[in-house]
């Protein structure tokens, strides 16, 4: 009987310490999500910031000032008779990892700036660079809106 006993209990410390490792687990997992979110908000504001540059630049460059009608021809700008590359490559917004970005359109058609389609809610709430505009406390991706600087 004794031996009845102790095959029971030591099958009750097995669940303990399975229980113990799936919340340890959950924990750590929960961790590297917010991590990985976060890393994905810095590659947003980084590629927000070169696309906001970009169209800054495309504006101020040509004959006369004008907006990009698509991203696209912020990789090469045929305005001018020489090549001019305003942005390297077109960038996936990191947030859904998708080529598609919310465009904001200004009077006359053109792109005045960016932002995310992603609905989430961002960790990052402060401690943004002052040419990012006001993107404290914004509640969605959506808010962070990358406008060139003409337009803020």
């Amino acid at each position: 009987m004794a031996a009845g006993k102790q095959r029971g209990l030591a099958y009750l410390g097995v669940l303990m310490l399975v229980l113990a490792i799936g919340v340890a687990l959950s924990a750590a997992a929960g961790a590297w999500a917010r991590q990985l979110q976060r890393e994905k908000e810095a590659q947003l504001l980084h590629i927000g910031l070169q696309l906001q540059r970009a169209i800054e630049s495309y504006h101020r460059s040509g004959t006369a000032p004008a907006y990009p009608k698509t991203l696209e021809v912020l990789l090469k700008d045929d305005r001018v008779s020489f090549t001019r590359r305003h942005l390297r490559r077109l960038y996936a917004d990191p947030m859904s990892g998708k080529p598609e970005w919310g465009l904001v359109k200004g009077t006359d058609g053109g792109i005045v700036g960016v932002f995310s389609l992603v609905e989430g809610s961002p960790l990052k709430r402060r401690g943004f660079a002052a040419e990012l505009g006001d993107f404290a406390d914004k509640a969605s991706y959506q808010e962070w809106v990358f406008l060139a600087g003409s337009t803020r």
